[in-house]
């Protein structure tokens, strides 16, 4: 049998080794299964295991291959799906305990085009509950208990998709599905040290998965890599009739090959000066490494300050009115108090007492801030700049008083809808991961994609991981 070290290799390696047929998806998938089975638990990573599932695919994955039905990089490939997917006749709990027995007759979209290229799905990961629809002050605002960092289990992986950033970074599977209304793929790919992309807003189709703010919510992958990550997102990207919300046919395809990268234009890239109003010493000195190590390639780098304005309240006056809106019977019927967590079981009362008008004021803020962002990008291709400003922090840290500063960039990112991937870029003092993410013009994911690329051919901080025994 293969050792653990074919548990962290890329997605792209693990489909070289199928396709020649020198590795068996149904191997690799009772792999993955005993792994997470033996360390799933200890932290809290997923929300159930589906090993019934997994075999049954990765046995078609492996029957089709050997007959020589190959059908691209992510046949016979196992993953993990964020639990605020509907997968038919299972429990998607969306991380809470009003909904533990919730089941949906029918799959996510995201699960059709998983399905549709041979993927195999290990189980579904566990998350904040209600992806922080309703707030949260605690880590352990999960009916899952608090998601654990693989780096070291006494920090936490982020929210909301913390479930999907611990099980990439413990090697539990291949890549995992996360969703990101504000931070929740960035922020646990940074934590964690893995690669997560939060695609453009329409571009991958959210019918299937719990609402929180319709006009805000994306899904997308984290894998060990960018190139990882485009490989599926080209498998998930795409109109989908059955979300308005998604992008026009002509827009929302995404085809990804390599060799593409090399006729790839050159980027004009921008280190933002203002996204942070202050990084920890620990963060600071892997970006400022990070920032060096692309002066050396790109040497065309020039400074960029995001645009100042009320984004963030603007943002979050978005976030409250849609969430009380998704969770309207949640909060009417009072069951909003099976929550774990105190804040989620006030917060959606206080969110109802929005106004229209202060939700149309901050629709208004969205359209001067995305004219704003689209005059930024006459100057850059890509932004750059540290993913968060703090490594994994305490599991017990009160978020509400312990974890404050301002996030413009999540605000504006979120807000305009805008393409972002978050890379690891080094390590603390103390070992724990530091992340670097690339932000572009909505519509223009290849761009983070080939910037975060680029970065990862020059270093390799995403080949590391920890030592789990």
């Amino acid at each position: 049998m293969p050792g653990e070290e074919i548990l962290y290799l890329s997605v792209s390696e693990l489909a070289k080794r199928i396709e020649s047929k020198k590795l068996s998806p149904v191997e690799l998938t009772q792999l993955y299964l005993d792994r997470s089975q033996k360390f799933g638990p200890r932290f809290n990573a997923y929300a159930r295991l589906t090993p019934e599932i997994a075999l049954d695919q990765a046995k078609g994955a492996e029957k089709e291959i050997q007959r020589g039905h190959y059908r691209g990089p992510l046949h016979g490939i196992p993953y993990a799906a964020k639990d605020l997917l509907a997968v038919k006749g299972l429990p998607t709990t969306w991380g809470a305990k009003p909904y533990a027995n919730q089941v949906f007759d029918y799959d996510a979209t995201v699960i059709e085009h998983l399905n549709r290229v041979g993927a195999v799905m290990l189980g579904k990961a566990a998350m904040i509950e209600l992806a922080g629809g309703m707030g949260y002050r605690f880590a352990s605002a999960s009916l899952q208990g608090e998601a654990k960092n693989p780096w070291d289990t006494k920090c936490w992986t982020c929210g909301s998709s913390s479930g999907s950033g611990a099980i990439v970074a413990a090697g539990l599977a291949a890549f995992a599905i996360g969703t990101e209304t504000w931070g929740s793929i960035v922020c646990p790919s940074a934590y964690c040290g893995v690669s997560g992309l939060r695609p453009t807003y329409g571009r991958v189709s959210r019918y299937g998965a719990m609402a929180l703010a319709p006009s805000m919510d994306k899904v997308g992958p984290m894998a060990r890599s960018a190139e990882d990550c485009a490989r599926i997102f080209a498998a998930i990207a795409g109109h989908d009739p059955k979300d308005r919300g998604t992008v026009p046919i002509d827009k929302g395809a995404f085809t990804y090959s390599p060799s593409v990268e090399l006729h790839s234009r050159p980027l004009k890239l921008g280190w933002l000066t203002n996204a942070w109003k202050s990084l920890d010493a620990g963060v600071a000195k892997p970006v400022e490494a990070a920032h060096r190590a692309i002066k050396k390639y790109v040497s065309s780098m020039k400074d960029a300050t995001l645009p100042e304005g009320p984004w963030e309240d603007a943002g979050g006056i978005v976030i409250a009115v849609e969430g009380a809106a998704s969770f309207r019977s949640l909060i009417r019927s009072g069951k909003v108090s099976e929550l774990a967590d105190p804040l989620g079981q006030i917060a959606g009362y206080v969110n109802e007492q929005y106004s229209a008008t202060d939700y149309l004021q901050a629709l208004k803020i969205r359209e001067i801030l995305q004219k704003k962002m689209d005059g930024l990008f006459e100057s850059f291709d890509v932004l750059v700049t540290a993913s968060q400003p703090v490594a994994a922090t305490p599991l017990e840290l009160n978020l509400e008083t312990g974890l404050v500063f301002p996030d413009p960039l999540g605000g504006i990112g979120n807000l305009c809808g805008l393409p972002a991937l978050s890379v690891p870029c080094g390590f603390t003092e103390k070992n724990l991961p530091v992340g670097l993410q690339f932000v572009a013009r909505a519509g223009d994911d290849i761009a983070v994609i080939q910037a975060a690329r680029a970065f990862q051919q020059h270093t390799d901080w995403h080949k590391r991981h920890p030592k789990i025994h």
